[in-house]
């Protein structure tokens, strides 16, 4: 007999038209048809906690894949009704009996004197039911589903972001250059420094050099309005492993004050034991442009996220010893990974970068401010509503934050949207009920339990505030989008219960 969860899951996999072996679901994890297989692996083995509380567990290592639509789901969606799976009630979704049904359990105390909802059809895009769903609320955790939403749209989901090493005229500087990329890890540090150890000698480069780096992509404030806090770095344009000290992945952790600075001396002596002499400690610095017609020499081709090798080769390089030229360079997964990985463990860090680059696609400072306006502006462009809505910073720990429900759903509505493909990782990065990242250790008990494997939802928390906003597939096929804010709230451990049991409501009777 197999365990509930795993049984109660390959029936939501059935619903939505992705069904799973059995032996399959002890293998690579019982929610498997429900996420990209490329985030398999790491959201199986987190223990996040939701909102600016997300540790987890070391993820497995992994290589990238290409960022697949999900038309396994979406063909589920037509605009016809579907029988009832056997041995269920057939579930309506007209606009009365979802009102009959949830608007007791949005009556919960549990939720304090602020609470709003909205819930939509993706497929018609026709509101079912809502509450206040065009007030603006603190969103928490939750506006990372506009953030992601944002760089999706603007950048689409192959872009990699780059850390590179550029060699000023006389040979004598290489500057590591941050391009913004907070998943950057030690290895492939060091794939960058052999690689760029391979391009100095291939420029016949055999004096002593030394190294500053350029962090001048990113400008404003590095600190978060929040203060120091160990659910984010200080915001730079270079770090290795978001900053934090103590070898996780996710969640909390005590963070450097100076990411940068102690990932260019971490790379000043992957240098040194690629047989490069460094003289003195790195320094900050701006890194001379190179022209447009030199090439690139060692290259680190590692787009993995934490666990990449150098695999690129060499290339003979057109600059000459007298004009700047770029060494080497490592690049990130593709977006669509990063707005996962988000997603599911609510990263605070990576929200914060995807923000910015954002910004610099269109143009803006790479600031908490210009990032604001970078995301708000993106959104205008999906025509999503955006009434009173405020973008203080990528993550959600900013309060000044204000999205409203109806902008949440709307965002989950275009992601869903068959017509835009390149949004379709805001639907797959979003954490599965009772399995998976902020959303594992929910949906286990009560009413809420019929939400485990079928719900898959973005949580918000902060103190005070509680959000939740996703999917649920009806038992007649229908991909439901809500979103529910509640603010004022007296504690999570009522709070949360509440909301699961709301968004529980929406799927499939047992």
């Amino acid at each position: 007999m197999p365990e509930p969860r795993t049984w109660q899951l390959a029936a939501g996999s059935a619903v939505l038209g992705l069904a799973l072996a059995a032996g399959a679901a002890g293998a690579a994890g019982p929610w498997d048809s429900g996420q990209r297989k490329a985030e398999r692996a790491r959201a199986v083995l987190a223990d996040d906690r939701g909102g600016a509380h997300h540790a987890g567990p070391p993820a497995a290592p992994r290589r990238p894949a290409p960022a697949p639509s999900a038309p396994g789901v979406l063909r589920a969606l037509d605009a016809g009704t579907r029988p009832a799976a056997p041995g269920t009630t057939k579930q309506t979704t007209r606009t009365g009996d979802l009102a009959a049904v949830l608007v007791p359990l949005l009556a919960d105390p549990g939720l304090g004197p602020l609470r709003t909802a909205s819930v939509v059809d993706t497929t018609t895009g026709r509101q079912l039911y809502g509450e206040g769903a065009a007030t603006p609320m603190t969103p928490a955790s939750t506006v990372k589903i506009a953030t992601a939403a944002a760089a999706l749209s603007a950048l689409g989901p192959d872009h990699r972001i780059a850390t590179t090493t550029v060699a000023a005229p006389d040979g004598r500087t290489v500057t590591l250059v941050g391009g913004g990329d907070p998943t950057l890890d030690r290895t492939r540090l060091k794939a960058l420094a052999d690689a760029t150890a391979r391009a100095l000698k291939a420029r016949g480069t055999t004096t002593p050099v030394r190294l500053t780096y350029d962090t001048s992509l990113y400008t404003g404030p590095t600190l978060h309005p929040i203060g120091p806090n160990e659910n984010l770095a200080p915001v730079t344009a270079l770090m290795t492993d978001e900053g934090r000290l103590d070898g996780s992945r996710s969640g909390p952790a005590p963070r450097t004050a100076d990411p940068a600075g102690a990932t260019a001396t971490a790379f000043a002596d992957l240098l040194r034991k690629a047989g490069v002499t460094v003289q003195g400690t790195p320094a900050p610095g701006k890194a001379p442009k190179p022209p447009k017609a030199a090439g690139a020499t060692g290259t680190a081709d590692d787009k993995t996220e934490g666990h990449d090798q150098a695999t690129g080769e060499d290339r003979a390089t057109a600059a000459g010893p007298k004009t700047a030229a770029p060494l080497a360079r490592t690049e990130s997964a593709p977006l669509a990974d990063l707005v996962e990985r988000t997603l599911t463990h609510s990263d605070n860090d990576l929200a914060e970068a995807l923000a910015r680059q954002t910004a610099l696609a269109r143009r803006q400072p790479a600031s908490f401010a210009g990032a604001g306006k970078a995301v708000h502006d993106e959104l205008a462009r999906l025509r999503l509503p955006l009434a009173g809505a405020r973008f203080a910073d990528g993550s959600g720990l900013d309060r000044d934050d204000r999205v409203s429900a109806a902008l949440l759903t709307g965002i989950l509505t275009r992601a869903a949207d068959p017509a835009r493909p390149a949004l379709r990782p805001v639907l797959t990065g979003l954490p599965v009920g009772g399995f998976s990242g902020t959303l594992a250790g929910r949906f286990d008990t009560g009413p809420a339990v019929s939400g485990a494997g079928l719900v898959r939802a973005k949580t918000g928390t902060l103190t005070g505030v509680n959000t939740l906003a996703g999917t649920v597939v009806t038992a007649d096929g229908r991909l439901l989008a809500f979103a529910f804010l509640a603010g004022r709230t007296t504690s999570p451990y009522t709070a949360q219960p509440a909301l699961d049991r709301l968004s529980a409501a929406l799927a499939p009777p047992r």
